[in-house]
C-alpha cells in the first residue's frame, strides 16, 4: 500500500482504530500504532508487526515530537471534541498531513476555521473520513453537480447498527445540545427529534428523524446549499422517547456510568444489540431543490458502518499519502472528488 510507518493512526487500540489497524495489516502496511495506554496499544501492535508510539495528548510539544517520520495522521480516538484540537495543532507543526473519522458538526467546523494555518504549513486537514461523512458528502456534491442552484439539501441514511463505546460517549455528549439544522447559510438549534418523514430509501420507505449528524456541516463547505436537514432511519417508538427526553436533557450533562450510556442508547435510540462486523448494509438517500421548483434525488447503498469507515478511512490514507491532495481543510469530497465513494467496494449509486 506504501512505505513502510509513513502514517499514524492514534486511538489504535480503540474498536475503530484496531479494525482499520488489522485490514491495514492484512493488506501488508505497518502503519505507527498509537494510543494512550502502552499496555492496551503493545496487545494490538505486536501481534501485527506493526510499531508502537505511546502518547497522551497534553503536551503539544511531545505530541509533535512523536509525528517526527510521519507523513500523516489518521485520528480514531473519540471523543474528537477532546482530541482534534491538539492533534491539528501538532500536525500543523510537524508538517503533516491530519485525517479522522468523525461525524461531529463541531469538529468538522473547528478543522475548517484551522484552513489558513494548514496551508502555511503545508498540510492538509481532512475530517470525517468515514460513516456517515464519506458517502453523504459525496452523495451531495453529485447531486450539487446536477442542480448548481439549490437551495436546499435533505440527506438521509440507514445503516448505524451495532454502536462502540466511543461512539455511544459522543452521541450521548451532544444529546443535551438537541437537534441543529442549517437554515438560510446558518447552524440553528431545533428541538431534539425535531422534524420526522418517510423517506424512499432503495429497499423502501422508512421512517425517519432529524438528528445534528456532521452532514450539516461537511454538505455546507462542499455545496455551499444554505438550508439542510440530515434524517437517520429511526422507528417510530423511539422518536416519540426521544421527543419525551426534551424536558430532561439538562441531567444528561450529569456524569453517568458508561454501561448504562451505552445501555439507553442501544435499547432506546438504536434497536438490539449485532455484531458490528456483520451489520446491516448502508442505505442513503439525498435530495436537492432550488427555489424555481426543480429537484434532483438519488440513492446509495454500502457495506454497514464500521466496515465503510475501515474501507473509507484506508483508501483516504492512500490518496494523501500519493500525493495531489491540496493543503488546507477539505471535505472528503472536496479533497478526492464527489466520485470517490464510488471506488469503495460494495458500493452502488442510483439517480431516483
Amino acid at each position: 500500500m506504501n512505505e513502510p510507518s509513513s502514517w499514524l493512526l492514534y486511538g489504535a487500540n480503540g474498536f475503530t482504530g484496531r479494525w482499520i489497524a488489522e485490514e491495514a495489516a492484512r493488506r501488508g502496511d505497518r502503519p505507527i500504532l498509537a494510543a494512550r495506554d502502552r499496555q492496551r496499544l503493545d496487545a494490538v501492535a505486536g501481534p501485527l508487526g506493526c510499531p508502537a508510539r505511546a502518547f497522551d495528548l497534553d503536551d503539544p510539544g511531545r505530541l509533535a515530537e512523536n509525528l517526527q517520520g510521519v507523513r500523516a495522521v489518521l485520528n480514531c480516538a473519540g471523543p474528537f471534541s477532546a482530541t482534534v484540537g491538539p492533534m491539528i495543532e501538532a500536525c500543523l507543526v510537524a508538517g503533516v498531513h491530519y485525517l479522522d473519522i468523525t461525524g461531529e458538526i463541531d469538529v468538522i467546523i473547528a478543522a475548517a476555521e484551522r484552513h489558513d494555518e494548514a496551508v502555511r504549513a503545508g498540510s492538509a486537514v481532512i475530517p470525517a473520513v468515514g460513516f456517515d461523512v464519506v458517502p453523504s458528502d459525496c452523495l451531495a456534491a453529485m447531486l450539487h453537480r446536477r442542480l448548481p442552484d439549490a437551495t436546499r439539501l435533505e440527506l438521509a441514511f440507514t445503516g448505524t447498527g451495532a454502536i462502540s463505546p466511543g461512539t455511544a460517549r459522543t452521541m450521548l455528549e451532544n444529546l443535551p445540545r438537541g437537534g441543529r439544522v442549517r437554515i438560510d447559510g446558518r447552524i440553528t438549534k431545533v428541538p431534539l427529534a425535531w422534524k420526522s418523514k418517510t423517506i424512499p430509501f432503495r429497499e423502501g420507505p422508512g421512517t425517519a428523524v432529524t438528528i445534528p449528524w456532521g452532514d450539516v456541516a461537511s454538505a455546507w463547505f462542499s455545496t455551499g446549499v444554505p438550508n439542510i436537514e440530515v434524517y437517520v432511519a429511526t422507528p417510530e417508538r423511539q422518536i416519540r422517547w426521544l421527543r419525551r427526553l426534551r424536558p430532561l436533557m439538562g441531567l444528561l450533562r450529569l456524569p453517568l456510568p458508561q454501561g448504562l450510556v451505552h445501555g439507553m442508547l442501544r435499547r432506546f435510540m438504536l434497536g438490539p444489540a449485532s455484531d458490528a462486523r456483520q451489520e446491516a448494509r448502508g442505505s442513503f438517500w439525498a435530495r436537492m431543490s432550488n427555489d424555481r421548483g426543480g429537484a434532483v434525488e438519488a440513492t446509495l447503498t454500502t457495506p454497514g458502518g464500521y466496515l465503510l469507515t475501515v474501507r473509507t478511512a484506508l483508501a483516504s490514507i492512500e490518496r494523501v499519502l500519493a500525493g495531489g491532495v491540496k493543503p488546507g481543510f477539505a471535505t472528503p469530497s472536496q479533497a478526492f472528488g464527489p466520485e470517490f465513494i464510488l471506488g469503495i467496494a460494495e458500493t452502488d449509486f442510483r439517480w431516483e
